[in-house]
């Protein structure tokens, strides 16, 4: 006997599931989640949520790479659950200060996925998205669906995402 996937069974059936991009700026909601509400984001949830009735296309985590331990655990969390991990060092400068953000290589991706799929799901309330959210919808004809926390998401990309879901508890860990 062959068992059929949801998704197969739908398709069948004459249903089409959305094709769906994930792209989460771990950073961004690692630090927005402990600000607002002193929790982290629940991943488990948020898979669950964003692909119900939902086929995944590519689901890319960037995040910046420290080298310590429980950071290195959390990461294969992230693999086992479904996420490509990307990863890019922390920089410390001799000045004191330091870079380590993925804007640019969270922007391309988005763009390579757009032309794949019915909606990209960016995790992220960084406002340099919003001309990328604006740009997807436009040139591409792919939704935007943005999660954020809302205190901490500029308004700017809420307005150009096609939808914006606010990271409250149900969210949270």
């Amino acid at each position: 006997m062959v068992k059929l996937s949801l998704p197969i069974i739908l398709s069948k059936l004459g249903v089409k599931m959305k094709t769906t991009s994930i792209i989460v700026d771990v950073q961004n909601v690692y630090y927005t989640t402990r600000q607002a509400f002193q929790k982290n984001f629940n991943y488990n949830a948020f898979w669950a949520e964003a692909l119900e009735n939902r086929t995944l296309v590519n689901a890319s985590a960037f995040a910046i790479d420290r080298g310590d331990e429980k950071q290195k655990q959390f990461q294969n969390i992230l693999r086992a659950i479904g996420f490509d991990v990307r990863l890019k060092p922390y920089i410390q400068r001799a000045d004191g200060s330091s870079k380590g953000d993925w804007d640019v290589g969270i922007a391309v991706e988005a763009l390579e996925q757009a032309p794949h799929c019915d909606e990209i799901i960016l995790v992220s309330g960084d406002g340099d998205f919003d001309i990328l959210a604006k740009t997807i919808r436009e040139k591409h004809g792919c939704e935007v669906v943005v999660y954020g926390v809302k205190a901490l998401t500029a308004n700017a990309l809420i307005k150009e995402a096609s939808r914006y879901r606010e990271i409250d508890a149900s969210l949270l860990m």
